[in-house]
């Protein structure tokens, strides 16, 4: 019986994803790395990934890992906080351009000028913020329970 062209072109796919697989496992396991994934990632990447979570969650396993290399499949701020939290550890963030509006809606001009205008104010920051502005506040904070 003949193939569709379709079948055809989705076995070649699934082959595809399945070396790709092989290869993400290989490269793990030659650097002693780890995938953290957020939830908000796509299937295809969770799947892979070692853990996944929340970023708090996920910087917690950073820190608790053996691995030595960290690929952190979500936004900037999220890989700030893991190198936070193992600071020997290298700390990957795959796609250079993965942001995050709300951490974005900070800067630490601004914080700065703020901390001055109020110097008595304690500044409290939600954990997704920047590794510069969770440097410039008293206590960082996340909405996760236990």
């Amino acid at each position: 019986m003949a193939m569709t062209m379709e079948a055809l072109a989705q076995e070649r796919k699934a082959e595809q994803n399945r070396e790709l697989k092989e290869r993400i496992a290989q490269l793990k396991k030659e650097r002693n790395a780890i995938i953290l994934a957020h939830y908000y990632q796509r299937d295809e990447i969770q799947e892979i990934a070692d853990f996944r979570g929340d970023s708090f969650l996920l910087a917690q396993k950073a820190a608790q890992t053996d691995a030595d290399v960290i690929v952190f499949c979500g936004v900037h701020f999220m890989g700030e906080s893991a190198k936070i939290l193992a600071p020997i550890k290298k700390v990957i963030i795959p796609d250079e351009r993965a942001g995050c509006p709300m951490a974005d809606m900070v800067n630490v001009e601004g914080l700065k000028a703020l901390k001055r205008q109020h110097p008595n104010a304690k500044v409290v920051a939600y954990i997704n913020t920047s590794a510069d502005i969770k440097a410039e506040t008293d206590i960082c904070c996340t909405s996760r329970t236990p």
